[in-house]
């Protein structure tokens, strides 16, 4: 039975992962397989990944900003197999560069109707795309405020 379970979310979050890759790099392809069909709760998982452009090639051999995409889409291929109420994503735009930190906010808030999801980051992009925003000061030594500003469409 766990045999059975595994194999299939494995291929629908291989299926999401092909989508949501596509998506987030404008075209492209990208799969997860495994290493070892005989022995599925056991064996390792291949990522690869093909941004448009590019030859198809294993995760290592991508830039930062792209294993940073492609590990963004894993993450939401297996979200919208089990969608959470809320998801915290501490700096993961961190090695994008200003462009892919544009696509990654307008992606993750299409999802917000789904998710809400608090982003941990000192990316100025990623806080602009943000509903509200927190944080804290320290005015005085010792004493930490915490600061909140409600942002809109205005």
């Amino acid at each position: 039975e766990m045999r059975r379970q595994f194999m299939t979310h494995f291929q629908q979050i291989n299926e999401n992962f092909k989508a949501v890759f596509s998506d987030l790099f404008n075209g492209g392809t990208a799969e997860i397989l495994l290493r070892d069909e005989e022995d599925i709760l056991s064996s390792n998982i291949d990522i690869r990944a093909q941004p448009p452009g590019k030859r198809l090639q294993s995760l290592s051999l991508l830039s930062g900003g792209e294993r940073c995409l492609t590990a963004i889409a894993l993450l939401f291929a297996i979200l919208q197999l089990k969608p959470s109420p809320f998801c915290v994503l501490d700096e993961v735009e961190a090695a994008l560069d200003d462009v892919n930190v544009t696509r990654f906010t307008d992606f993750v808030r299409r999802y917000t109707a789904e998710s809400q999801f608090i982003l941990v980051t000192h990316r100025k992009g990623t806080m602009e795309a943000c509903d509200r925003m927190y944080g804290v000061t320290m005015q005085e030594r010792g004493i930490s405020k915490i600061l909140s500003m409600r942002l809109g469409d205005q």
